[in-house]
């Protein structure tokens, strides 16, 4: 377990970095190259471990897959040619490769267990499987709590339609690969829009979808042909340089080719409407995902309210850095209807409450979120990551406001989504950080 002290306070951030490409389109592009009969080669992808421990997965189930560090070649004839593996599939961190899984796995010919580390196996599955069930799927888990590891035997589904009682787009996709399989049309009803990665990149491989107001459908039995794939920058990975900017007197930083899927934007409204100066200088729209260069400068910034169940799975990712910042800003900022923290890599609203408050800020955790009050200076302390990526880079970026230096705890989780964020970090600083 590696831990880093960082004393950043006297240093401004500025200068331009090109973010890592983003992990929730890096596992899709793995997983829909491995369906579709071809060779498909992806740009700018992820080398992160949730990333690659995807890539080990489907060479496992058989699919040829080549990585030269952002660039992979996939090489599949399909999913009716996955074989059984020899053993579990291990999913390391990752959630999205978990669940979607699940989808993929149930529809298909070959019979595997699913693992993951101490975090992820603690993650529910429950959402993805009993509806995946429902579909007539066999997955069986030895745990009455439904975590993994879970065992999957694919099979043929009968077609469904499901309204999540959860905004997820991990459900959406799971249940959308799922209907891939099966014999009519699979329709997911959302409460509110979630990240649209899976339909986005469905079609770019030939993949015919309608989509209705909140309602997605998707036909069984269609094949899937190989393509190219560019992935863009992590919008999520993004965050936290956007706040180190917004935060810190003096600043001036260009993020260059960053993803502006709309259903992933959401902390860029948030931060308009704190007061942040963050324009889009660049805006690129082709076939698959939008991108564009992002610039943040210092501006002052006030409290806000984040309670919009619409706004929710937009930022969802981008909460505990949306509360740094708000511990930075004038006034009171509330987040509500942000229950889906509790569950991810570990219980997001008591670990940032907890953890930021040993630094000095002013929080009160809430059922479904909490209430920042601000500006509070921030002393120096220890920071523990809990293997949370997000919680590691948010005490990383909150040096830069504390008086004294900051000890992160565990930082080896930070491979997960962003391998270079130390050396990023050292470069817009001017200042070594290890």
């Amino acid at each position: 377990m590696t831990n880093v002290t960082l004393q950043l306070h006297d240093q401004r951030v500025n200068g331009e970095l090109v973010i890592p490409g983003d992990k929730s389109i890096s596992h899709r592009a793995i997983m829909l190259g491995a369906l579709a009969s071809g060779t498909t080669n992806v740009s700018n992808f992820l080398d992160g471990d949730d990333c690659l421990n995807t890539a080990s997965i489907f060479r496992a189930l058989g699919v040829t897959i080549d990585i030269d560090g952002t660039d992979v070649r996939i090489e599949s004839e399909g999913q009716s040619a996955w074989q059984t593996p020899s053993g579990p599939l291990y999913a390391g961190n990752s959630g999205t490769t978990a669940r979607l899984l699940l989808g993929l796995l149930a529809g298909s010919t070959v019979e595997a267990t699913i693992t993951g580390d101490r975090y992820l196996s603690k993650r529910p599955m429950d959402r993805i499987v009993e509806p995946l069930r429902d579909m007539g799927a066999d997955i069986t888990s030895e745990e009455e709590a439904l975590v993994l590891p879970i065992h999957v035997k694919g099979g043929t589904l009968e077609p469904f339609e499901y309204a999540p009682p959860v905004a997820s787009a991990q459900v959406k996709s799971a249940i959308l690969f799922a209907g891939l399989g099966a014999d009519g049309t699979t329709t997911v009803h959302e409460q509110s829009k979630t990240r649209d990665h899976t339909e986005r990149m469905m079609e770019q491989f030939g993949v015919t979808l309608r989509e209705e107001g909140l309602s997605v459908s998707i036909e069984g039995g269609q094949t899937l042909q190989a393509t190219d794939v560019v992935v863009p920058g992590d919008i999520s990975s993004a965050a936290f340089f956007l706040a180190a900017g917004a935060i810190k007197e003096g600043s001036d930083l260009l993020l260059k080719r960053v993803g502006l899927n709309e259903t992933r934007t959401g902390m860029l409204d948030v931060m308009r409407d704190m007061g942040a100066d963050v324009t889009i200088e660049r805006e690129v729209r082709e076939k698959g995902e939008p991108y564009g260069d992002l610039r943040i400068r210092y501006a002052p910034l006030c409290g806000v309210d984040i309670s919009s169940e619409a706004l929710m799975p937009r930022l969802i990712d981008e909460l505990p850095i949306i509360a740094l910042l708000a511990t930075q800003a004038d006034g009171v900022t509330t987040i509500r209807n942000a229950e889906e923290l509790r569950v991810k890599e570990t219980d997001r609203i008591t670990a940032v409450v907890s953890q930021l408050n040993a630094l000095g800020a002013s929080i009160e955790e809430l059922p479904d979120g909490m209430k920042i009050t601000g500006p509070t200076p921030l002393r120096g302390g220890s920071i523990d990551s809990y293997g949370d990526h997000r919680l590691g880079m948010m005490g990383a970026i909150a040096s830069l406001v504390a008086k004294e230096p900051v000890t992160v705890v565990d930082t080896d989780c930070i491979t997960i989504s962003y391998p270079e964020f130390f050396k990023h970090l050292e470069k817009v600083t001017a200042t070594s950080v290890q």
